[in-house]
């Protein structure tokens, strides 16, 4: 392209640009229209939501939301404190709007991708890097997850100014095409940018006033048709193991009804999955199929939850009556734990064990649909009364939440290929971090951010710079990967594809990307080789404790129901037991996951015929002879219990103690990079999975290392996440039979 060309090019584009604005202006006076037009027809006395929705191509709860009219009057609960019915312990209410959409890990990305040339140059005129600490001190009582063993530390490198980085929003940054490099957005420089410092006015996490109500839980088998209702056994003709089929046996057989139908086994939902390209499209048309006698359910009082969930392998179906007299949702206990063959009775046990350690803890705990909701709804209930924070923690400003959702990755899932391994493995060794993210909770941003450009950072002392870097924070910094470097990546890169990341390990790449404190510090102080690390600007917190209290209390939780499942003389107790811990871990890690509030996604159906009413901004996700289903974006909502922050500062502690861990009584080191270089085959999320076995002290803390399987044979190299899991499964089994774990 000539300067010729390149010039017309410019004037095209802002020809676009201006189309792109008075689209969108026209775009939000047919939304302004339309919700006008809801409101008008919300004033027939004939007037349905199930109606109005499809043909204005929203969602039930939103036509709910602009005319609340159309919920059955019936269905207004009350708006002071709720007192739990007298029903089962474990049944309870899913006020809360978060679920556990975080329950499947992110696919692997193949490290593969770490040799891929550069994302990023650094400019021959770049200033050269100047020495810098070397040493980050830790509280007397912690170790930061990634110092390295004196004797190992390598002298870091200080970052020095760059230039500043070209600003670009985070809508801006998704929009680009997912064929080549994900670029992360930046904080808008000038005004712009320093406006988003702040917090969402009259938005904060405050303690409840009220006690959630409990619901009544049923446990179902779809396999065997078996059926848990209390202390009662029932069996259960099924049918062809449709939701009306489901529905229609379960209040057959109870006439009073549940309000939560836990699937322990059967998936029903996948039962024509031969039929669809992907699952989602098998449980969308399970989900959709017609009930009689039942409808969508629109939600209820405080309760705000409506519509289904659609999700591959953990859906929840929502139904009422058609007469508004009754709602259930169902849905899959998979959400909690993994089903090894475990009866409905031993699962409803597991619930039983779970609530009651849980209310030693929280007098009014209650067993909500999903761990998310719970975990969250059991944070609410120790927010102090008293002190700094007595009026609640204050929500970061929509603009910090974009960012940090574009910006901060979960957990490390990564898959390492050959040539980086050997095509042959000599072994397979997984080992899991124990109840992980429950070691890293000590201390959380609080406080109103604060910007840290280059300029700023580069002008601090060297001890200040450390302080920072331990404190908690979120940096935009460029990476360069040493020449000399042989081991893994450190520091997550973005990667093609919606939110993907990958992890650089090529000897002298270099990349921009954000990361969190922990890993910055273990790149810089790393036992190897310390990787160059140019800050180019950065968020700074205070360090506080939001989430000490909430975790010593599923740690006791967890410890407790632990000690009953390898002790306690009756093996069903001791298997609900074991499941009921799995179930606080659950309850931790997706109440973390929960924090973080991603933007809304609205799932909605529209008949085949009425195809123009499918909203323009809508991604259709699948269809058949008779419905559409498309889901899209939605923005923020005012979630109080929004923090982001607070999630992304334990994953980025998570990731680096994936690397590096300090176990202070041994005075040793576990984590990847104590491993020989060549030999770790994948991270996934607290798991790392090696071709060798490491002697790592187990003392069934958080945080240390469970030795969870192992193939003493070799193996092929897995080059896919399915192989990855199959071998995982493989070597517990093999591991179990053995007898040789921790």
């Amino acid at each position: 392209m000539d300067a010729k060309a390149y010039t017309a090019a410019l004037a095209e584009l802002r020809t676009v640009r201006d189309e792109i604005k008075k689209i969108r202006a026209a775009l939000a006076r047919l939304e302004a229209d339309r919700d006008k037009r809801i409101t008008q027809l919300a004033g027939h006395e004939k007037a349905k939501a199930e109606r109005i929705a499809p043909a204005a191509g929203l969602s039930l709860a939103e036509v709910v939301a602009l005319a609340p009219e159309l919920a059955p009057d019936n269905l207004t609960g009350p708006t002071g404190p709720q007192e739990p019915a007298p029903q089962d312990p474990v049944d309870d209410p899913a006020n809360d709007p978060a679920l556990a959409s975080a329950s499947e890990a992110p696919a692997m990305q193949p490290a593969a991708a770490a040799a891929a040339p550069a994302t990023d140059s650094v400019s021959e005129n770049a200033p050269s890097p100047t020495p810098g600490p070397t040493d980050v001190s830790a509280p007397a009582d912690q170790e930061p997850a990634s110092a390295p063993p004196p004797a190992a530390a390598a002298t870091p490198q200080a970052p020095t100014t760059p230039p500043a980085p070209e600003s670009t929003s985070a809508p801006a940054a998704a929009a680009q095409g997912l064929d080549g490099p994900r670029t992360l957005p930046s904080i808008p420089q000038g005004e712009t940018g320093e406006k988003g410092f702040a917090h969402t006015p009259n938005l904060a996490s405050t303690r409840p006033n009220f006690t959630q109500q409990a619901r009544s839980t049923v446990f179902l088998d779809t396999d065997t048709g078996v059926l848990v209702h209390r202390n009662q056994t029932h069996h259960l003709d099924l049918g062809n193991r449709t939701a009306a089929d489901i529905l229609t046996a379960v209040f057959h057989t109870i006439p009073e009804g549940a309000e939560r139908i836990y699937i322990t086994a059967g998936d029903p939902w996948h039962r024509d999955a031969d039929r669809y390209p992907y699952l989602r499209d098998a449980v969308t048309a399970w989900l959709n199929a017609p009930t009689p006698g039942w409808r969508t359910d629109t939600g209820r009082g405080r309760d705000r939850m409506a519509g289904h969930f659609v999700h591959a392998r953990n859906p929840v179906g929502r139904y009422q009556r058609e007469d508004g007299s009754q709602h259930v949702e169902i849905r899959s206990v998979g959400e909690w734990f993994d089903i090894d063959g475990d009866d409905p009775a031993t699962v409803r046990d597991a619930f039983v064990l779970l609530w009651q350690a849980l209310r030693r803890h929280w007098t009014d705990a209650v067993i909500m649909g999903s761990p998310s909701q719970t975990g969250r709804d059991l944070w609410t209930r120790t927010i102090p009364t008293r002190g700094q924070y007595a009026d609640g923690f204050p929500v970061l400003s929509e603009e910090l939440r974009g960012l940090l959702h574009a910006t901060a990755g979960q957990g490390r899932n990564e898959l390492i290929t050959p040539p980086t391994v050997p095509d042959q493995l000599p072994q397979l060794v997984e080992y899991d971090r124990t109840f992980a993210y429950a070691k890293h909770t000590w201390k959380s941003p609080v406080g109103t951010p604060r910007r840290i450009t280059a300029a700023t950072f580069t002008s601090w002392t060297e001890k200040e710079q450390t302080r920072a870097l331990y404190g908690c924070g979120h940096w935009q910094v460029r990476v360069t990967v040493p020449d000399t470097w042989n081991h893994v990546g450190l520091l997550p890169a973005p990667a093609p594809g919606e939110r993907a990341w990958h992890y650089p390990a090529a000897p002298g790449t270099t990349f921009t990307t954000w990361a969190g404190g922990p890993e910055i510090h273990t790149a810089l102080t790393n036992p190897l080789t310390p990787w160059k690390i140019e800050i180019l600007d950065g968020i700074l917190w205070e360090d506080g404790k939001p989430l000490e209290d909430w975790t010593k209390k599923l740690k006791d939780t967890w410890s407790s129901l632990t000690a009953q499942a390898q002790l306690h003389g009756d093996p069903q107790h001791a298997r609900a037991a074991h499941l009921a811990s799995r179930a606080v871990r659950s309850i931790l890690l997706y109440g973390i996951g929960s924090f973080a509030q991603r933007p809304r996604m609205v799932t909605g159906t529209t008949p085949r015929t009425m195809e123009r009413d499918v909203p323009p901004d809508a991604e259709i996700i699948s269809f058949d002879d008779e419905l559409i289903t498309w889901q899209r974006p939605s923005g923020f909502s005012r979630d109080p219990n929004a923090h982001p922050e607070w999630a992304a500062a334990i994953w980025s502690s998570a990731r680096a103690a994936l690397l590096t861990q300090r176990h202070r009584d041994e005075d040793t080191y576990a984590g990847a990079l104590h491993t020989p270089p060549g030999t770790v085959v994948a991270f996934r999320t607290d798991a790392l999975y090696l071709t060798q076995p490491q002697n790592w002290p187990y003392h069934q803390q958080p945080g240390d290392y469970l030795l969870r399987g192992r193939l003493t044979d070799p193996v092929p190299a897995p080059t896919t996440e399915e192989e990855l899991l199959t071998l995982r499964n493989a070597g517990r089994a093999a591991l179990t039979a053995t007898g040789q774990e921790n």
